[in-house]
């Protein structure tokens, strides 16, 4: 989260091998019938910065399966879950009319929106088979509520827009749908697949939740403060789309021309350049930050009662933002 963090490599290393298989056995899975979306499958798990939510559900696995090998049935879950996600992102750039998503071309841009809403409607309709065929009610359950909340998610941030009056409960319950419901429910997941205590399946709920919810307040605190190249968009973007986050909701309450810029939805020239300045120049930014340290460390105290493991260590660094 910051220069002085580990990075997601890092992170991931426990389950690095196990990831590789995951991303070949997506793409088997997704594509072997329809080459148009066998094409934007290899376009779509081959991305940068794929991988953290499946990694979460292996990492739940190997923590709580003990000396014991993970399940097929985890490594299933894991595809599922990066099914979902994708197909989530997928749809979310058809509406936003992205061009580019982590500095390569979305599946809108490159096949077109046609392509891009069959893909995602795909995939989706593809997790949910393979989800049903985990023959366990509760897992269905909790995925299923994952895709109700991404379209909940992408509804609110819709009706949402430019609103100047968003509270930061509004935003967190955002936050909520469109990322961390994801983490919460599959790390859930992960842990009732391995037969974990009720309580405990609960708390990985909680840590896939106060994960997610750092994790998107991170992501929109890198709008303001990451380059075009390291984005992959131009800084600002969410913003100009009208999406009101975690650091504009901050500096509202302490720049009152901000109200007024974003109030016109941006419409001038100058507009953009001018709220990012004032953004910048309150203390918008280290706010943000401190709510996404704050869901950190719910997160990892979420796990305090896992048996260590090198599943379950935290690498020096982690939280440091």
């Amino acid at each position: 989260m910051g220069t002085s963090t580990v990075s997601i490599a890092d992170l991931l290393a426990p389950v690095k091998d196990d990831l590789q298989l995951l991303t070949q056995n997506l793409k088997n899975l997704v594509g072997a019938s329809h080459p148009i979306l066998h094409a934007a499958a290899e376009h779509l798990f081959e991305a940068k910065g794929k991988g953290l939510r499946p990694a979460l559900v292996l990492l739940t696995a190997k923590a709580t399966m003990g000396d014991q090998e993970i399940t097929p049935r985890h490594r299933r879950l894991a595809e599922i879950t990066e099914m979902i996600h994708t197909a989530s992102l997928v749809h979310d750039d058809v509406i936003d009319e992205a061009g580019v998503r982590r500095g390569i071309p979305t599946v809108n841009s490159f096949f077109g929106n046609r392509i891009a809403v069959l893909a995602g409607d795909f995939l989706f309709a593809q997790s949910s088979w393979y989800l049903a065929n985990l023959d366990n009610l509760e897992v269905v359950k909790l995925l299923s509520k994952v895709i109700k909340d991404f379209a909940e998610g992408e509804i609110r941030q819709s009706l949402t827009a430019f609103d100047v009056n968003l509270s930061l409960t509004d935003y967190l319950e955002k936050s909520f749908y469109k990322t961390a419901s994801l983490m919460a429910g599959s790390c859930k997941a992960a842990a009732v697949l391995s037969d974990c205590p009720a309580e405990e399946c609960e708390q990985f709920y909680n840590f896939g939740k106060h994960f997610g919810i750092a994790f998107q307040v991170m992501d929109d605190i890198l709008d303001f403060t990451s380059s075009t190249e390291t984005l992959g968009k131009p800084a600002g973007s969410d913003l100009k789309d009208g999406n009101i986050t975690a650091p504009v909701l901050f500096a509202l309450e302490e720049k009152p021309q901000l109200h007024t810029l974003i109030a016109r939805e941006l419409k001038e020239e100058l507009d953009l350049t001018a709220a990012l300045a004032l953004i910048e120049q309150s203390t918008g930014i280290d706010r943000a930050k401190d709510l996404a340290k704050h869901h950190t460390k719910l997160a990892l105290q979420s796990l305090e009662s896992l048996p260590p493991s090198p599943y379950k260590k935290v690498p020096a660094g982690f939280g440091a933002i």
